[in-house]
């Protein structure tokens, strides 16, 4: 880690191959994105390195906030690498934010998964920005509701 990033670590009692289904399986994706009560009606995904995403989740009160990203890493059950430095192939951000890093390991035999999403920021005014805005109590809840709906 270094004065940049943000983490967020957690065991989820649940196969890594679970976990790593509700990062790139769009209907899945769509049910934890958001922290309740917001949700995430539109899902665009191409999960290829290379490929883009675009999510909108809304609020109660029918705010929007968009995001756009392009796939950079995949290794199945493994890691999963984006950026929103660009919004679709290759099509630069017009502020860039952030790179994550999201890794399942096993974590015993018993089919536990040890899972770590990275929030590398470009600068380590970008990070306090993202820890003011609440990416601990934002990432957590998403987390929670990820480990809810794969331990289901």
């Amino acid at each position: 880690m270094n004065d940049r990033d943000l983490v967020i670590t957690r065991l989820i009692d649940a196969p890594r191959e679970r976990v790593y289904r509700a990062w790139t399986e769009k209907e899945q994706l769509a049910q934890w994105w958001a922290p309740r009560p917001n949700t995430t009606p539109i899902v665009e995904m191409d999960v290829r390195p290379g490929g883009s995403f675009h999510t909108v989740m809304i609020s109660p009160e029918g705010e929007e906030y968009r995001t756009y990203g392009v796939y950079l890493e995949l290794i199945p059950n493994e890691k999963l690498v984006f950026t929103d430095a660009y919004v679709d192939a290759w099509t630069p951000s017009e502020e860039p934010f952030i790179t994550v890093i999201v890794t399942f390991e096993d974590e015993d035999e018993d089919g536990k998964t040890r899972y770590t999403a990275r929030a590398q920021h470009w600068s380590i005014e970008a990070k306090q920005r993202h820890a003011e805005m609440g990416f601990f109590d934002g990432w957590g809840t998403v987390t929670e509701q990820l480990a809810q709906l794969v331990t289901q």
